[in-house]
């Protein structure tokens, strides 16, 4: 059926930068009544003042770490609360873990899927009963195509998102019928701060980035649109070829890992 976005109440984490912020933007020029959460409360002061600029009718800010599983719940009830019960959550935050496995170690890995999976869920799940008891609602979650296939020594990071797309299929199933509905975001290559961050190795993508204000228009049209999955570009050939043959695949991230090193 999809979400009717003029004057929902629509929480959205990661908005201070990235597809985050373009996405507040987006969901503004809608005129939705935003809460923002994100770690820097400088940078969601300035996207918040550029929301209600852009035509967003209430916007309210919470500088939470989300990697804090307990404070991520809190701030999703607190939220909740504040904007009068949830139309829409979306579960954007999310960091990169780039190491080969032979290079990860317990604490990455757990701190991988903390912030991009049990964070989304704990929060989730928080706001979940509201939205049932109203009889609709949208949880969105943004996982990556790397949630579809592996990547490149980025073990910890796909097995996060390949969790979170999981999670999601079958919550989709879980809740028809209710009026909630399940959006799943794939998004590619984008133009963010993931390629450049500390406690990672450079990325072995070196190709052309997407806008990110490119990927939030494609995940406002899925949010008022009634399709559960969307790959923002379309790259859904690539999961199909991967799925067509395996041992392919994994032969030519092997070769590229070696034309990377030689």
């Amino acid at each position: 059926m999809g979400q009717d976005l003029d004057n929902a109440a629509v929480l959205l984490t990661g908005a201070s930068s990235g597809i985050g912020a373009a996405l507040a933007l987006a969901l503004a020029r809608r005129g939705a009544r935003l809460g923002l959460i994100a770690r820097r409360e400088d940078r969601l002061v300035q996207v918040a003042r550029e929301c209600s600029a852009a035509g967003a009718p209430d916007v309210r800010i919470w500088a939470v770490d989300l990697s804090d599983l307990d404070a991520a719940e809190q701030h999703a009830r607190e939220a909740d609360g504040a904007l009068g019960g949830l139309d829409v959550l979306v579960n954007n935050a999310g960091a990169p873990m780039r190491k080969p496995v032979d290079q990860l170690t317990n604490d990455r890995v757990e701190r991988t899927m903390g912030l991009n999976f049990l964070s989304p869920a704990r929060m989730t799940l928080a706001v979940l009963p509201g939205m049932l008891e109203r009889g609709r609602g949208s949880i969105v979650n943004v996982a990556s195509l790397g949630g579809r296939l592996g990547i490149l020594s980025e073990a910890a990071y796909s097995a996060s998102k390949f969790a979170m797309v999981g999670w999601s299929e079958a919550m989709a199933a879980d809740l028809h019928g209710t009026g909630v509905e399940v959006r799943i975001i794939n998004p590619g290559a984008i133009e963010t701060e993931i390629w450049d961050q500390p406690d990672n190795d450079p990325p072995f993508y070196q190709g052309a980035l997407e806008p990110a204000a490119d990927v939030a228009d494609g995940i406002v049209a899925a949010i008022e649109g009634d399709r559960i999955e969307h790959y923002l570009p379309d790259m859904k050939a690539i999961i199909e070829f991967k799925d067509s043959d395996l041992d392919a695949f994994v032969a030519g991230l092997a070769a590229q890992k070696e034309e990377g090193i030689s």
